[in-house]
């Protein structure tokens, strides 16, 4: 398989006005940012950007924006994940409408799929569009768990080409790369910087949101320079932003952030309650170990 997805990709959070409304223009100028910045990629409409919140209409519209805005300059995935197949189906035949270059894809998240459940679930989806297919492996999340074995055999349909591997068990990527061989890329999720020492081709990161620069570099000193020393003194250098957006805040603590930066994002839709103030300062401090600049914020 040629790999046509490589490098750091910011899975990106969804622009909100100070009404609650999805902002389009916020959404087209952080595109911009993010790639004058030097992500390798984007994906829109992940966990964190909220996509159980939006309505149809919304999703699409961020879709076609965050498309319009990258025009070509790097690759956009679109989520499409839903609990439904045929909403998947539809959700995916859009985004290749709207010219993404690939869908992301989560497992259905309520209704634990067997095996065969789920293999049938990304076998209607790939036959139903022709863009490569990212499966999304999050079991904190979807409450199933795609192990190594399943992703083999996953990988057998044409065009699930890709996994975003996001659990805390680094080695299988190194067992989906010996079982798949060139038939299966693999992004690292949370073990980013693990990830592709093991032999991942990609990151599909939350704390680029805050620090594309960085973290498109640390990929490129990993992956294409092999320079470890200087890849891993960055990793540590930007391991508080990887900390700061961790577990439960990684919505609201990368919304703080930006705001601080000086591109507010809105609040994030509930059942999400936005940063509480007690911990702004923290998020602060650590954009500011950074040499980040903050604006004062009330």
């Amino acid at each position: 398989m040629t790999e046509t997805f490589r490098g750091t990709y910011t899975v990106t959070v969804t622009a909100f006005d100070g009404f609650g409304a999805v902002d389009l223009r916020a959404t087209a100028d952080f595109t911009d940012w993010q790639i004058r910045e030097g992500i390798h990629g984007l994906i829109p409409l992940g966990s964190t950007g909220e996509f159980l919140s939006l309505t149809d209409e919304e999703r699409n519209a961020v879709a076609e924006t965050v498309i319009r805005a990258a025009a070509g300059r790097v690759p956009v995935l679109i989520g499409t994940g839903a609990e439904s197949t045929e909403d998947v189906i539809r959700y995916s035949r859009e985004a290749e409408s709207l010219g993404a270059d690939g869908v992301m894809i989560i497992p259905p998240f309520y209704s634990t799929p067997t095996e065969e459940e789920l293999f049938e679930h990304y076998r209607r989806i790939a036959d139903a569009i022709s863009i490569p297919i990212m499966v999304y492996n999050n079991p904190a999340t979807a409450n199933v768990d795609i192990v190594p074995p399943m992703v083999a055999r996953l990988s057998e349909i044409d065009n699930v080409n890709y996994i975003k591997e996001s659990t805390l068990e680094v080695t299988r990527v190194r067992d989906i790369i010996d079982l798949c061989g060139e038939r299966m890329a693999v992004f690292g999720g949370i073990l980013g910087f693990e990830s592709i020492v093991e032999g991942a081709v990609g990151w599909v990161a939350v704390g680029s949101n805050v620090m594309p620069n960085a973290f498109a570099r640390l990929f490129t000193l990993t992956a294409d320079k092999q320079d470890y020393d200087a890849a891993r003194k960055l990793y540590r250098d930007i391991l508080p932003v990887i900390r700061m957006v961790a577990g439960h805040r990684y919505v609201t603590a990368s919304k703080a952030a930006l705001t601080m930066m000086g591109m507010p994002m809105g609040n994030p839709r509930s059942p999400r309650l936005p940063l509480p103030q007690t911990e702004w300062e923290a998020v602060r401090r650590t954009l500011e170990s950074l040499q980040i600049k903050t604006l004062a914020v009330t």
